[in-house]
């Protein structure tokens, strides 16, 4: 299998490239960080192919991304790892900003481009980790889950397109909660999960095709909860 990821330098990205890498697949990874894309490569020389860009700086991303299409000929999976955010109590935009060029300009253009591309081949496995931290505006890191808010329904915005055009694309929404990487941020954290068992719960989900998932599963709880508590009781949260 012929398999993209987006933002493999670390975290959740890094973990499902070492799952899908282990399996014997082919995989083209993008990244802002090219000595640990090298790493990666050299580490697995036979099934890697590596493209430096970051997401934000589109004509990179343009470059990188058509650059793998040449080199795979078809893709068969392609999930979009790259996102950030900060904790910002005091809404200082210049901590903002950052997010919003990731979680919703690159990712989009990302997003777009991997659709079209799986349309014009006939088929294909579009997935994006979004995040739990979608369901619910959080005053301590507003862009952060305002964004993730964003990608969860255009990625549902997405599968709606694919039903209705008939076409063999499957589109896979993964909402992760709280995993142990550079991402999780703050005090008080709780249900923190293990990056590797977060990528073989994913991969699972992927491998069966779901539309959405919570990973772990766990989280698919606290989010149902999460969902329908009335805001005069979140708000005291």
């Amino acid at each position: 299998m012929n398999v993209i990821i987006i933002g493999a330098t670390s975290g959740i990205g890094k973990a499902l490239f070492m799952e899908y890498i282990s399996n014997d697949n082919r995989v083209a990874i993008i990244g802002r960080r090219k000595n640990l894309l090298e790493e990666l490569r050299q580490e697995y020389p036979t099934n890697t192919i590596i493209e430096t860009a970051d997401i934000t700086i589109l004509s990179e991303t343009s470059i990188a991304l058509h650059r793998l299409f040449q080199k795979l000929a078809h893709v068969d999976l392609a999930i979009i790892c790259a996102g950030t955010g900060e904790i910002n109590p005091t809404l200082d935009y210049s901590i903002e900003r950052p997010t919003l060029d990731t979680n919703v300009i690159g990712w989009t253009f990302c997003i777009d481009h991997l659709y079209n591309y799986f349309e014009q081949q006939g088929h294909g496995h579009l997935v994006a980790i979004t995040s739990a931290g979608g369901l619910r505006g959080e005053p301590a890191a507003p862009a952060y889950s305002a964004t993730k808010a964003y990608q969860i329904n255009y990625m549902e915005a997405l599968r709606k397109k694919a039903f209705k055009s008939g076409n063999k694309i499957t589109i896979t929404d993964i909402r992760p909660g709280l995993v142990d990487t550079a991402m999780a941020k703050g005090e008080g954290l709780f249900w923190v999960m293990p990056v590797k068992k977060v990528a073989r719960q994913i991969c699972n989900a992927i491998r069966k095709k779901k539309s959405k998932a919570y990973i772990t599963k766990r989280w698919h709880i606290l989010a149902t909860i999460n969902k329908i508590m009335p805001f005069q009781l979140y708000k005291r949260l």
